[in-house]
């Protein structure tokens, strides 16, 4: 770090208030609230902090992004997944693998214990 970590105080700490933005409605609230539940406090803000940099308007800055780049991910709805059968040939595929694996197995035992 050098000198620059001593003196000066870069570290930025962004609270958002959840509960009292009105930007969203009450059910991007709730889903926000649900998948963010790890990093909201007792009264409901958000605290996101940046001391990467070495400047703190660099710092406000990457916290402000950081913001909404989570709130963009919590917010986002996931597709269903669509379900799918495994196709024939990977089966046949395994099939074989399985087989060969147990014929070289078998070659590996004694000969007068080979059940004939």
């Amino acid at each position: 770090g050098g000198q620059n970590v001593n003196k000066v105080e870069t570290k930025v700490l962004l609270m958002f208030d959840l509960n009292n933005a009105d930007i969203f409605t009450e059910a991007e609230k709730i889903i926000l609230k649900d998948r963010l539940v790890n990093r909201l406090d007792s009264e409901g803000f958000l605290h996101i902090s940046s001391q990467e940099e070495r400047s703190q308007l660099l710092n406000k800055e990457r916290t402000i992004k950081k913001l909404l780049l989570l709130l963009e991910r919590s917010l986002k709805v996931d597709k269903p997944r669509k379900p799918s059968r495994t196709p024939r040939s990977v089966i046949l595929k395994r099939l074989q693998n399985k087989a060969v694996r147990a014929q070289r197995k078998k070659t590996r035992t004694k000969p007068d214990a080979r059940p004939d």
